[in-house]
């Protein structure tokens, strides 16, 4: 899978989830009839939105983002939709190679060692993955709700 393929699965994943939230927010606090699928889409969001920001670190070390389009990336998730709209803005603009640089190139820049890695060791690389989004979901979770919440 492609920097770009990767990216957009999860731009339009947290996208999609964003929707569902809304609609269970609209659900809740506009008709009244229920807040079931905010307890249902709520959390599905919140792993939707860790796995897009671990995704956009990832690639954004991998293509050698600048930090200030690397922070775009990651507010991105923030606002609904944003995450598709910096998907197409940054590939309109030539962020995004073909291939995984790091699958071929050595690192050179501290975040790149482990980043190889995780693109070299693509089995051990996904259980990481998954073992990062849980982690941080638990502490999302123990943590609280996101204000207003």
């Amino acid at each position: 899978m492609s920097p770009l393929r990767l990216f957009r699965t999860t731009a339009v994943a947290e996208a999609v989830t964003w929707a569902l939230l809304l609609l269970g927010m609209f659900l809740k606090y506009v008709t009244e009839t229920t807040d079931a699928a905010v307890s249902i889409f709520g959390p599905i969001h919140g792993v939707a939105f860790i796995a897009y920001g671990l995704t956009a670190i990832l690639v954004a070390v991998d293509q050698r983002w600048s930090p200030a389009r690397t922070a775009l990336a990651l507010l991105a998730a923030i606002p609904p939709f944003f995450t598709v709209l910096f998907d197409l803005l940054a590939e309109r603009r030539g962020a995004f190679t073909a291939q995984w640089r790091l699958m071929s190139s050595e690192p050179q820049r501290p975040l790149d060692r482990p980043v190889a890695w995780l693109l070299r060791n693509p089995g051990r690389g996904a259980v990481a993955g998954v073992v990062a989004v849980v982690v941080l979901t638990g502490l999302a979770l123990a943590v609280g709700p996101p204000v207003g919440g």
